[in-house]
C-alpha cells in the first residue's frame, strides 16, 4: 500500500493538467484513500471486470455486484465482498462506480426497485461515477437527481453527494493493463477528487466540463472510430480485388496521410496483425451490437440536435446490418470481412 501511495501521489502531482496547490494535491490524495477506501463496483463483464481488479490491486476495498451470478461467484472466491442489489452496494460503499451496457439499465440501477435511489434521498456514498457509454441526457438527468440528495454523513470535501459521467476509450486490452482514457463530465470539484480513482484503472484522464460531456464525448469518439474502421476496410477490400496484398497496402497507409488507428493498432485483415480481433476469428474485443448501440446513441443527437451527420446514419446502418446477419458478438472490424467480402491475408 506504501509503494502504491508514492505511485499515486507521484501520479498526480506531475500532471500538467492540474492547477490546484500543492497543499489541495495532498488533501486530495489524502481523502480519496479515506474517504473513498471502500469503492462499490456494479457490471462485471469484459471492461468492468478488469477495472474492479485493478482497483483491488490498487488497494482499495471493493464490494461489487452483477446480474451475471458466475462472475460475481468468481469475485467472491478470491475473498472480494459481494452484494445482492445495487442499493446493498452502495450502503457499504463511500464511492460507487457502474459499468453497465445501456442506458436503460443505468437508469434502472440509480432509480429502479433495488436501485441507489431506493431508499429515499439520504444516501451514504459521497460519489457517483457511471463509466457506462450512455446517451448525455441520461446522465445530465441522473446528476441532476444526485445533486438533489443529502449524505448520510459528510465525508471531506463533499457536503452533498456528485456524480460524474466518466466512459472509457482503449478496450479491454487497456482495462486489463490499467491504461483506459476516462472522458469526464461534471464538476471540477468531484473531477479533482476521483482522479486518483481513475489513475487506478486508466492513464490518461480527460475532463470534458460539465454532466453529461463525459458521454457526449465517448459517443463522438466512437462515432470516428466506427467511420475510421469502415473506411480503412473499404479501402483495403478495394485494394485487394485490385491486385495489392493487405499487408503491403497496410505497410503504405502506416507510412503516409492514411495512417489510423484502424491501420497501425487495430487492423481488420485477418493475417497482417497478431494480437488482435482478426487474427482470432474477430473474437473478443468491442462486439459489433456495441458498436451499433453506441452509433444509435450518436444517431439519436444527431437527429435531436438537426446536424448534418451523413457519415453517422450510413455507418449506423453498416454495423445495424452486421448485427442483423447475426455478427453482432464477433468484434466490429469484422466489417472488412462480413460487410465488404475482404479476404485473409495468406
Amino acid at each position: 500500500m506504501a509503494a502504491y501511495k508514492l505511485r499515486l501521489l507521484h501520479k498526480i502531482t506531475s500532471s500538467p493538467s492540474l492547477n490546484f496547490s500543492w497543499s489541495t494535491r495532498m488533501i486530495s490524495t489524502s481523502v480519496v484513500q479515506s474517504q473513498f477506501q471502500k469503492v462499490g463496483f456494479i457490471g462485471l463483464g469484459n471492461m468492468g471486470s478488469r477495472m474492479a481488479n485493478n482497483l483491488i490491486k490498487a488497494g482499495y476495498d471493493v464490494v461489487v455486484h452483477d446480474v451475471n451470478c458466475d462472475v460475481v461467484k468468481s469475485f467472491s472466491e478470491k475473498g472480494i465482498l459481494t452484494k445482492n442489489s445495487p442499493f446493498e452496494v452502495a450502503e457499504a460503499s463511500d464511492v460507487v462506480i457502474t459499468m453497465l451496457p445501456s442506458s436503460s439499465i443505468v437508469m434502472d440501477v440509480y432509480t429502479g426497485p433495488k436501485g441507489f435511489l431506493k431508499g429515499g434521498t439520504e444516501l451514504r456514498p459521497c460519489l457517483f461515477i457511471d463509466s457506462s457509454t450512455i446517451d448525455p441526457q441520461t446522465s445530465r438527468k441522473l446528476s441532476a437527481a444526485i445533486s438533489k440528495c443529502t449524505l448520510k454523513e459528510e465525508k471531506g470535501g463533499f457536503r452533498s453527494p456528485a456524480m460524474l459521467d466518466a466512459p472509457v476509450s482503449g478496450g479491454v486490452i487497456s482495462a486489463e493493463n490499467g491504461s483506459l482514457t476516462f472522458m469526464v463530465g461534471g464538476s471540477e470539484e468531484a473531477y479533482t477528487y476521483a482522479k486518483p480513482l481513475f489513475l487506478s484503472m486508466g492513464k490518461n484522464i480527460i475532463h470534458c466540463g460539465g454532466p453529461g460531456n463525459g458521454s457526449a464525448a465517448k459517443i463522438c469518439n466512437n462515432l470516428a472510430m466506427a467511420v475510421s474502421m469502415v473506411g480503412v476496410s473499404e479501402a483495403l477490400a478495394l485494394g485487394q480485388s485490385l491486385g495489392i496484398e493487405a499487408c503491403t497496402l497496410t505497410k503504405i497507409f502506416n507510412s503516409s496521410s492514411a495512417r489510423c488507428w484502424s491501420s497501425d493498432t487495430y487492423n481488420p485483415v485477418p493475417g497482417v496483425m497478431d494480437g488482435v480481433p482478426a487474427s482470432r476469428n474477430y473474437d473478443g474485443g468491442f462486439a459489433t451490437k456495441l458498436m451499433a448501440k453506441d452509433l444509435n446513441l450518436a444517431a439519436a443527437s444527431a437527429k435531436e440536435l438537426s446536424t448534418k451527420s451523413p457519415m453517422t446514419f450510413l455507418t449506423q446502418e453498416i454495423f445495424t446490418e452486421l448485427c442483423n446477419e447475426g455478427h453482432g458478438n464477433k468484434d466490429f472490424s469484422c466489417v472488412f470481412r462480413h460487410y465488404f467480402s475482404g479476404k485473409n491475408e495468406m
